[in-house]
């Protein structure tokens, strides 16, 4: 895709967007938008597209920082609780609950127990948000291991973007293989019927982010909804099953 044709197509997608926002606060619906990846896997820049033209009123992006010694003492999901949102509003979070099931885990964060009650628990917190009416999506974005090393090097180029540069990240490559069994296993015990996991190939960021916008307001349903700006292209989003493996829209 190249950048004319991409600016055109964003600039649609966002007018649907706004579209479905209005519907969101004039219906008072509560909508949640989690984003999982790797380092440098492009939640910020997909986020970003996704909410630059919506009601910061209405809109929060929640990435929250490693918890604090208080916040261990709490439930797990208690944290996050706090940032789910109310009616009419629509909330992204970069990085989620599922923090337990990848970098807490790789780098031991968090203790084997620990770890195996979240998957026991993750269940009922995702049931209820959902039977509560939620519109609850979950995003994983995948890229390959040479992408992934690709940004990793930019980003120490780049001055812009030093505040992207932490401690794991330079353990991101050691640790791939660690990362890909910790991401195949959240995907085998936590897709659910009621709150699937869809996987977006990102090694292109720009085929990322639009077929991204375009899944998530495809499966919703609001005024003027123009579906056939809204067809995404199923080599870069599926649904989680055995098959995204073998079409290569996940990286070994």
């Amino acid at each position: 895709m190249n950048k004319k044709e991409y600016k055109k197509t964003l600039y649609y997608l966002q007018v649907e967007l706004v579209k479905f926002q209005s519907h969101v606060i004039k219906e008072d619906i509560k909508v949640c938008t989690i984003f999982e990846g790797r380092d440098a896997a492009g939640k910020d820049g997909t986020i970003k597209r996704f909410t630059e033209h919506l009601s910061p009123r209405d809109t929060r992006v929640v990435a929250l920082s490693k918890p604090t010694e208080l916040d261990k003492k709490y439930w797990y999901f208690q944290r996050y609780i706090h940032y789910l949102p109310r009616g009419g509003e629509m909330v992204f979070f970069n990085r989620s609950w599922y923090n337990r099931a990848g970098v807490e885990k790789v780098m031991g964060f968090c203790t084997q127990e620990q770890y195996e009650k979240f998957m026991e628990e993750v269940p009922n917190f995702e049931h209820l948000i959902v039977h509560d009416g939620m519109k609850f999506t979950k995003y994983y974005l995948d890229i390959t291991k040479e992408e992934q090393k690709r940004r990793l090097d930019e980003r120490k180029k780049d001055p812009l973007k030093q505040w992207k540069i932490s401690p794991i990240d330079k353990l991101a490559q050691k640790l791939w293989k660690e990362y890909s069994l910790a991401r195949d296993e959240m995907f085998a015990r936590t897709h659910f019927a009621f709150a699937p996991w869809f996987v977006i190939k990102a090694d292109d960021k720009k085929e990322a982010r639009i077929n991204c916008i375009k899944h998530f307001l495809s499966r919703q349903d609001y005024p003027k909804k123009d579906e056939k700006l809204l067809v995404y292209d199923p080599n870069i989003v599926c649904e989680f099953d055995k098959s995204c493996y073998e079409k290569g829209l996940i990286a070994p």
